[in-house]
């Protein structure tokens, strides 16, 4: 594997594990996470950084074999650009239903 798609690939089970740990002292429940502007704003930051990444290795590798790359990528072009209408729900969708897919697959890659 590309040495620039290994470091892309660690940059986003990093943001990954950041996401997780934000979860780590409460319940992971929506409420918990719609009321705490910190957590909200971080767990964007980490979802753009995870976009960054797959927006990195799409330009380098477009048959990479992650479920909903290119959807990371619009994600993130949306929390920049459309700032003012992120939605709470699609974000805390990604990281309840996409995340764990997301994590499982990169760790699948990184260990070939």
């Amino acid at each position: 594997m590309d040495n620039d798609i290994k470091t892309w690939l660690y940059d986003i089970l990093n943001a990954i594990m950041e996401i997780e740990s934000f979860f780590a002292d409460q319940t992971k429940e929506f409420t918990n996470y719609q009321t705490d502007l910190r957590t909200k704003r971080a767990v964007e930051r980490n979802i753009e950084i995870i976009g960054e990444a797959m927006n990195r290795i799409l330009k380098k590798d477009e048959k990479i074999n992650i479920t909903n790359s290119r959807k990371l990528v619009d994600v993130r072009n949306r929390i920049i650009h459309g700032y003012d209408s992120v939605s709470d729900d699609i974000i805390w969708g990604i990281v309840i239903k996409h995340i764990p897919i997301l994590q499982a697959e990169v760790e699948k890659l990184l260990n070939e």
